[in-house]
C-alpha cells in the first residue's frame, strides 16, 4: 500500500506533527479552510475527526466541538464534499477518526469508497476491535488504498502490541496516558518508559498522542517517536482565535 501517509513516513523519520480537528468547527464551512492553512502553516499530517454523539475516546474540548458541529448541521455526506474541494490545492496526508457506529449508519462500503474518492488515505477507529478488523475489514480498506492506523495505551500488553503492530498499516498511535484525551499536561518518567518499551517491541512508525500541546511536550514525545499528534490544545485554540490562529500556533510547536 502506497498513499500520501505512507510516502510521509518513507520521507521523513522525524519530528512529524500530526494536527486533529474536528470538521464543521468552529463553524461549518471552516473544514476546507483549516486544511488548506494547516498545510500551509506546517503540518506533516491532518487527522478529522467526524462529529459524533457519542465519542468514547475524547476528553470535553473534542465532545463540545463535536457538539457543536453537529448542532451547526455537520453530516457525512458534507464531509466528503468539503474533502473533495479542499483536495483541489492541498496534498497534505488526511485521515478520518471516527467510529464504528458511524461507518454503520452510512454504509460501510459506501464510506469507504466514498473516502477513497475524496482523497482520504488513513482511518483511526478505535473502538474497531483488531479481530474484526481483520476478518471483515482489512481487505476492504486495502483495496481501497486506506492505510488503518491502531492505537496502544499503557495498559495494553507486549502481546498485544505486538499484534497490532503487525495489523496496522498506517502508524501506531501511542496513547500517552490511560486518561481521555486533552486531560494532561507534561510528560512523566514512567511515560517516556513506557514509549521505550513500544519502541522495543513494533516496526511500524508511531505517534505519540493525548497530553500534547506546546513545543516542550512535542519535542519531548519526538524524542521517543517518529513525531506526535496535537488535537485538545489546537482546538482550544480555534475557540478563541478561530482560523486566523493557526500559523502563528504551529510556529509555537516547531519551535
Amino acid at each position: 500500500m502506497n498513499n500520501r501517509m505512507t510516502a510521509l513516513f518513507e520521507t521523513k523519520k522525524e519530528n512529524i506533527l500530526n494536527i486533529y480537528f474536528t470538521a464543521g468547527y468552529p463553524n461549518i464551512d471552516d473544514t476546507v479552510t483549516i486544511i488548506k492553512q494547516l498545510e500551509h502553516s506546517g503540518a506533516d499530517l491532518i487527522e478529522v475527526g467526524i462529529p459524533y454523539s457519542d465519542p468514547l475516546a475524547d476528553g470535553p474540548t473534542i465532545q463540545e466541538s463535536g457538539t457543536a458541529a453537529l448542532k451547526n448541521g455537520f453530516t457525512l455526506k458534507l464531509l466528503f464534499e468539503q474533502i473533495r474541494e479542499a483536495r483541489k490545492t492541498a496534498n497534505v496526508p488526511l485521515i478520518l477518526m471516527g467510529y464504528v457506529n458511524q461507518l454503520m449508519q452510512f454504509g460501510v462500503e459506501k464510506f469507504v469508497a466514498q473516502c477513497a474518492d475524496s482523497g482520504v488515505d488513513g482511518l483511526i477507529i478505535p473502538d474497531l476491535p483488531p479481530n474484526v478488523f481483520e476478518k471483515e475489514y482489512k481487505e476492504l480498506f486495502a483495496k481501497h488504498n486506506l492505510s488503518f492506523t491502531f492505537l496502544v495505551t499503557p495498559n495494553t500488553s507486549d502481546e498485544r502490541i505486538k499484534m497490532l503492530d503487525s495489523l496496522s498499516t498506517g502508524f501506531l498511535y501511542i496513547v500517552s496516558s490511560a486518561a481521555i484525551t486533552g486531560a494532561k499536561s507534561g510528560i512523566s518518567e514512567e511515560q517516556i518508559a513506557y514509549f521505550k518499551r513500544i519502541s522495543s517491541l513494533i516496526s511500524s512508525p508511531k505517534l505519540i498522542g493525548f497530553g500534547i500541546s506546546d513545543n516542550e511536550t512535542f519535542t519531548t514525545a519526538c524524542t521517543y517517536a517518529e513525531g506526535a499528534i496535537i488535537g485538545s490544545a489546537f482546538i482550544k485554540m480555534l475557540s478563541k482565535e478561530g482560523v486566523a490562529g493557526i500559523d502563528g500556533y504551529i510556529q509555537s510547536v516547531r519551535g
